[in-house]
């Protein structure tokens, strides 16, 4: 079966996105069209990049990146769950997705956002990374607004249209991901 991994990228202490990614996981985890899985950042524990041959040569030397490596290697396609900080996504998430390459080639990815703009910048940015690593990102994406959906800036509570956006974003990341199924396999 297709497997989605739902990438919570940010570490810091009081993130608003574990709610978030919780949220998405619960919601996803209702479909039958794929298996998801909620990845955790913090879960890896990676340094600042520390490999010295570049990620597209496959030759890790460090335990941390050969498990994370592993862990992406075995998703088909991902929903990446991204707080916007200084307009663009967070170092963790970027320094995340820089320590492997292949790995993350030919799937495809969506992305739920928040922050004060509804982290609509730092998708943007995501964006423009997705194709570098060879991902088919989509259309659809969740905009969440710190100022709305988010009591006192920190309590989750989505408006309820965001459920349906949401639902889009599934939609055609599971479409796209298994429509590179035969790249993948190539």
């Amino acid at each position: 079966m297709t497997k989605i991994g739902i990438i919570l990228g940010s570490t810091r202490p009081g993130r608003n996105g574990e709610a978030v990614a919780k949220w998405v996981y619960d919601i996803a985890s209702r479909r039958s069209d794929a298996e998801f899985e909620l990845v955790d950042l913090l879960d890896y524990n990676l340094p600042h990049l520390d490999e010295a041959v570049p990620p597209s040569m496959g030759q890790y030397a460090h335990e941390h990146t050969r498990q994370w490596a592993a862990k992406i290697a075995e998703l088909d396609g991902f929903v990446f769950v991204t707080p916007e900080y200084n307009h663009s996504t967070s170092g963790a998430l970027k320094n995340a997705i820089d320590f492997v390459y292949s790995e993350w080639n030919n799937k495809a990815a969506g992305f739920v956002s928040y922050g004060s703009a509804g982290g609509t910048r730092a998708v943007e940015h995501l964006r423009l990374i997705m194709g570098e690593l060879q991902i088919a990102d989509v259309r659809a994406q969740v905009a969440l607004s710190l100022f709305t959906d988010f009591e006192n800036f920190s309590t989750f509570k989505p408006g309820p249209q965001h459920e349906g956006t949401l639902g889009v974003v599934l939609d055609q990341t599971v479409s796209w991901t298994k429509a590179l199924e035969a790249v993948r396999k190539q």
